[in-house]
């Protein structure tokens, strides 16, 4: 069989953000399945208090240029890359200056979400999407770390699904402890639509309010295979998880847990 290739969307990964479980276990899990012969590929937005220069951040200028409309507004597209020679990998940001140049993540210094959020979330993972295509790179499992990338799912399987890039390609959703407080708005189930997309498909956050665990829940809905990745995640969404019909693995023993994911892979990908 061809090499795995294995694209790894996380919300945020250490060095460019301070550690957390997601941030670490995007960080430290690509590397440790690169080194076990896959290929990977790795994307976070380019929040505004990540240091370009003492990261050695640059413009794709190939890959920047494309603008993507969300609610009749025109976002232009920029692609960065930095490497940690460390770990031989590279992290592609995506980056726009009205959403992500703001000098925190989600919240501000009083910890009041932005409210938009919602916005900010489709166009990171629109835009990793598109850039992967850009990259003419076509990953057999896409493996979602953090609720800002929560739609790719539902693109992956409903947008893109006949995308010679993406038609093959499984999808894991890694659950975590992290939450947001402010649920999205009752348009975002509007926003979100692209060509492919119906009302049929968005049953679950259809003309709500959606809160975390709604968004959780959605993901899950078009995800290949889940992974209640934290001891942190809600009872609730533990038990959605392990009484759902889809595949998912629990929470793994911290010694081990390289060796669980590389096999719950194959286990997605039937090999």
């Amino acid at each position: 069989m061809d090499t795995v290739k294995i694209l790894y969307i996380s919300q945020e990964i250490t060095p460019y953000l301070p550690e957390s479980e997601v941030a670490n276990m995007s960080r430290y899990m690509p590397q440790a399945i690169q080194e076990r012969g896959r290929e990977i590929r790795t994307f976070m937005p380019r929040f505004g208090c990540v240091n370009e220069r003492r990261n050695q951040l640059h413009e794709v200028i190939r890959l920047s240029g494309m603008n993507l409309i969300i609610d009749d507004t025109d976002h232009p597209l920029i692609i960065k890359v930095a490497s940690i020679p460390s770990a031989r990998m590279q992290v592609y940001f995506i980056d726009n200056d009205d959403l992500f140049h703001r000098k925190f993540t989600v919240a501000d210094e009083n910890g009041v979400e932005f409210d938009d959020n919602e916005d900010r979330t489709i166009f990171f993972v629109r835009g990793v999407l598109e850039t992967v295509k850009k990259l003419r790179w076509s990953p057999d499992i896409i493996h979602c770390h953090g609720w800002m990338t929560a739609l790719t799912p539902l693109y992956i399987k409903k947008a893109f699904n006949t995308d010679p890039f993406f038609k093959k390609s499984k999808v894991v959703y890694s659950v975590y402890g992290d939450d947001f407080n402010t649920p999205f708005s009752s348009s975002f189930s509007k926003k979100l639509k692209l060509e492919g997309i119906t009302d049929d498909d968005l049953t679950l956050i259809q003309d709500k309010e959606v809160s975390f665990e709604d968004l959780t829940k959605f993901a899950l809905q078009y995800s290949d295979g889940a992974i209640i990745a934290s001891e942190k995640v809600k009872p609730s969404l533990k038990d959605y998880i392990m009484n759902g019909k889809g595949l998912y693995m629990p929470t793994p023993d911290p010694e081990n847990y390289v060796d669980a994911y590389n096999e719950f892979y194959d286990k997605i990908l039937g090999i």
